[in-house]
């Protein structure tokens, strides 16, 4: 979700490696940008291509990924329907590829993700970084002296995330920004909106934006307000009240982490 910031958070990439290609599914609308994106990752002369988030359960887009097959390995960056409702029907069309999420419940055929991942000849290193949901991973993939960061919607190409209460938390993705922070000058691939050049300071970006709402609360707070509703209307009253339910995620999980109690 958008919030107050609807730009870009941080400079677009110009170019992305060879080996990384974008196949946006077609689910556009106010939580998901554009649409899904669905990441195909090919190294220079490999066999097997590694597949980031099937989308949604779309027959044309999911026949437009095993199309860049044979695949290897499907990554789940985290468990929210519009990255995952496609991945047991794109597993049959694979001819039972594995799709392999931190959380077992969206694993299908493989083992949860827990450490090194084989990319089929790219270097995939997993990044836990929950937050915006509690199994939210990201995956810094390297081939010789390219790097890339696919970051799902821990940062996103535009505009803001929500943190998804309560199974989502503040503090936890506060930590993953400062993760995040460290990969610097290393282009981002979200799970929605355009890629960024530099997946650091598209975290500094939301750390500082997360920092100014948390003030906005506390003042909010003080002026009164007492639930989150009574916050949401304060604080993003310039936000089309047809997103507030998704701000009530957010400004819970603020004021969980700043002590207030919540009715």
């Amino acid at each position: 979700m958008g919030g107050h910031v609807t730009g870009a958070a941080g400079a677009l990439a110009d170019e992305l490696p060879g080996w990384v290609t974008l196949l946006r599914a077609p689910n556009p609308g106010p939580m998901t940008l554009e649409g899904t994106n669905t990441w195909v990752l090919r190294a220079p002369g490999a066999e097997h291509t590694v597949v980031v988030d099937p989308g949604p359960a779309d027959e044309e887009h999911l026949a437009a990924i095993a199309s860049h097959g044979p695949v290897g390995s499907v990554l789940i960056t985290h468990g929210h329907p519009d990255h995952t409702e496609g991945s047991a029907r794109l597993h049959e069309l694979l001819g039972g590829a594995p799709v392999r999420a931190a959380d077992p419940a969206h694993t299908i055929g493989g083992e949860p993700l827990t450490g090194p991942v084989d990319g089929s000849g790219l270097e995939i290193r997993l990044l836990a970084t929950p937050g915006h949901t509690a199994d939210s991973v990201c995956f810094l993939v390297e081939h010789g002296d390219e790097r890339v960061v696919l970051t799902g919607d821990t940062i996103l190409g535009r505009g803001t995330t929500v943190v998804a209460h309560p199974d989502g938390h503040l503090g936890d993705y506060l930590t993953s920004l400062e993760l995040l922070s460290t990969y610097r000058g290393v282009p981002a691939l979200p799970g929605h909106g355009p890629a960024l050049a530099d997946c650091g300071a598209a975290a500094d970006f939301y750390l500082a934006h997360r920092r100014a709402r948390l003030d906005q609360v506390r003042a909010a707070v003080a002026a009164g307000a007492t639930t989150a509703p009574e916050v949401v209307a304060k604080v993003y009253a310039d936000v089309d009240r047809s997103l507030w339910w998704a701000a009530e995620w957010s400004v819970r999980a603020q004021l969980e982490y700043l002590g207030v109690e919540q009715p």
